[in-house]
């Protein structure tokens, strides 16, 4: 199991080197990476290079065998190049230029940001290609993350040239676009801008292309890079740190392209219960990595420094929640960062060496983690068991929050989220896959969950229903099939894309206003719980009414429906149900599906499996404060070691069960 985080050593004297491997070697760590941030200190002017600090830290983790992922160290660029290439900082849509003093002030359009990022990876590469510490290369660092988009002039240019390409002609980009409306059109691609700060509301087809062409521009800085390392290190793979919790770029086309699939995650204080968002993410970035291992290359020991209140992890906090990324298939556990900070704007972030030292809660419970993840090497050998597949698309999530949509309050996460926890909740672990192109990217599933997927093209359409007439089950919610790729609506009525294999027509939207409710009734008329935010004025086009709506804009009218289609069901949620009809919801689709969870689960309790080929590991993670006992035979890898028909947990406690085969 990799353990370990960002090593920073430029930040410390070297006296403080030796220390830090002697703690490394005390908490099991075996990996970290090294100069994510270090261009200044490599390229202190330009063309010169300075190797020697980084010759002495490699050697001295080698030594003490613990394996680097060694960065690019392209993730922000020194002061200089600022000062000498001034077009390479980034612009945003107002016109205002980001100055250095932060981190990522470049433009990824920008050709000398692109040069001096190849030349700097060059000489990384064939200094440290053949030494023996490294074990992956680390390119940039959280790509999009500050700056998702660049305004400027040599953008607007690279947005042209990247428009001629998809479009290869003006009346195909002006038809994509639907210029017509408001005077829009253009003779020449010459008049193209960027969605700059416009008088009232911009293009939507113009910003969803602008959001896929930033991050294609972000991609090939990463592929410039990647290429070098792929060239004079073919041996070693390469990755780059996701954040499969943002919108900043589609990460689908971006996993095709590293060897290894990475991700970044922070709980989020404010949110109770922000152990289930992780659990979403982490499911995403294993979707990502195409159900196969991935690797959690950040999170906190503890508080972060960058939220409005930066709440510190409780005791146990932190192993827990570093076991349930491995639960949903990490092969490890890293932080940032190795020793906390003393300057600087993430001195008040937590690390695995605290301000107060070793002689302090959090590093002993550092070294717990160590020993923990150093028991669950078997674990290794083992991929996760899902028994539903939702369907996430990041195109979709840019075009569903775009401006002057039905209702600010329909956001694209929400409802993954809530089916998902529902899931979670019931002992059922979920797969995280793109929009299909063929039904048999679905086929193993007998349950789909499609989640506000504004976006639908015809061949997307056609794999849905083609999935359901061969004995599918598909569940899809509002705001779902409206648009085509070119987000452009679907006419003859809502839910577009999804209309026929639903069983249903919507003639209008009825967005509810903030604080409004609306009560659901079953269809002996009895109470069914409560939706907000959204209802639409539904008709039955084959379909038949599970719940309806008691009151509202359209009382009488069917909220939740039923078809029947081929040998398959289709389900559809025309409303924000609340979290307990949510539940009730996906326990009957389950049921219809065939979906059940293998074990019972109490409140509170998180449980996946990941299974080999000798044996199923059942992870057991108590998120309650109150003791709990799950009927989960096996050896408790954690434990003791002794074989037993249940597992009984302390509160906020985990437990790895193994199941051989054999037995």
């Amino acid at each position: 199991m990799a353990f370990g985080g960002d090593y920073n050593p430029e930040q410390w004297p070297s006296a403080v080197w030796a220390d830090d491997v002697t703690l490394m070697r005390e908490a099991g760590v075996t990996l970290v990476s090294v100069g994510i941030f270090s261009w200044a200190h490599l390229e202190p002017r330009p063309g010169e290079y300075e190797f020697g600090w980084l010759d002495r830290v490699l050697d001295l983790l080698g030594e003490a065998g613990v394996d680097v992922d060694l960065a690019t160290a392209t993730a922000s660029p020194p002061p200089w190049l600022a000062r000498l290439y001034p077009e390479t900082l980034p612009v945003d849509r107002d016109g205002r230029t980001l100055w250095p003093g932060s981190r990522q002030a470049y433009c990824p359009s920008s050709p000398v940001f692109r040069a001096r990022a190849a030349a700097l990876t060059e000489q990384l590469a064939a200094r440290y290609a053949g030494h023996p510490a490294l074990a992956l290369w680390h390119v940039g660092n959280e790509y999009g993350c500050h700056t998702t988009c660049c305004w400027c002039d040599t953008s607007a240019a690279a947005f042209r040239g990247w428009l001629e390409q998809r479009y290869r002609d003006v009346d195909a980009l002006n038809e994509a676009w639907g210029t017509s409306f408001w005077s829009q059109r253009y003779g020449d691609f010459s008049e193209v801008l960027p969605p700059r700060a416009t008088p009232t509301f911009g293009n939507p087809g113009q910003e969803l292309d602008f959001r896929r062409f930033s991050s294609d521009e972000h991609l090939a800085c990463f592929v410039a890079e990647r290429d070098v390392l792929r060239r004079v290190s073919p041996h070693v793979p390469v990755t780059t740190n996701f954040m499969a919790h943002t919108e900043v770029v589609d990460y689908w086309t971006w996993a095709r392209e590293v060897d290894v699939v990475s991700n970044d995650h922070y709980l989020l204080a404010h949110q109770p219960d922000n152990h289930l968002e992780l659990a979403f993410c982490a499911d995403v970035t294993r979707g990502l990595a195409g159900g196969q291992p991935w690797l959690l290359m950040e999170h906190s020991t503890s508080a972060v420094n960058w939220q409005p209140r930066n709440v510190a992890k409780r005791p146990g906090e932190t192993i827990r929640n570093s076991l349930q990324h491995v639960a949903r298939g990490s092969q490890g556990a890293l932080f940032f960062q190795w020793r906390q900070s003393r300057a600087g704007a993430e001195k008040y972030h937590s690390a695995l060496v605290p301000h107060a030292g070793a002689d302090s809660r959090l590093w002993r419970e550092v070294v717990d983690l160590g020993v923990t993840l150093e028991r669950l090497a078997p674990v290794l050998a083992s991929t996760v068991q899902a028994d539903v597949a939702l369907v996430f698309d990041w195109q979709s999530w840019w075009a569903t929050e775009q401006v002057a949509t039905p209702s600010v309050d329909v956001t694209y996460r929400d409802r993954a989220l809530a089916l998902h926890r529902a899931l979670l909740r019931a002992g059922l672990t979920v797969d995280v896959v793109p929009t299909p192109s063929s039904p048999d990217e679905l086929a193993t599933y007998p349950l789909v969950l499609a989640p506000t997927l504004h976006l639908v093209s015809q061949p997307a359409a056609d794999a849905f229903r083609a999935y359901v007439e061969g004995g599918g089950s598909l569940l899809v919610t509002y705001f779902s099939g409206i648009a085509d790729e070119r987000d452009h609506v679907h006419l003859g009525g809502y839910p577009g894309a999804f209309r026929d294999v639903l069983g249903v027509r919507v003639e209008e939207f009825c967005p509810l206003l903030s604080g409004e409710q609306v009560g659901l009734v079953d269809t002996d008329g009895s109470g069914a719980g409560t939706a907000d935010v959204w209802a639409e004025d539904l008709h039955l086009a084959g379909a038949e009414a599970v719940l309806t709506y008691a009151d509202g804009p359209v009382p009488g009218t069917p909220a939740v429906t039923r078809h029947r289609l081929g040998n398959g069901l289709g389900w559809y949620v025309a409303t924000r149900t609340d979290d307990a009809s949510t539940a009730a919801l996906l326990h009957r689709v389950c049921s219809e599906a065939g979906v059940t969870a293998p074990y019972d689960v109490p409140a509170g309790v998180e449980l996946v499996r990941r299974a080999g080929d000798e044996a199923t590991y059942v992870f057991v993670l108590n998120h309650s404060p109150e003791p709990v006992t799950v009927p989960v035979p096996g050896v408790d890898l954690l434990g003791d070691g002794v074989s037993e028909q249940e597992v009984r947990l302390s509160g906020g406690g985990v437990a790895v069960i193994r199941q051989d085969r054999s037995g």
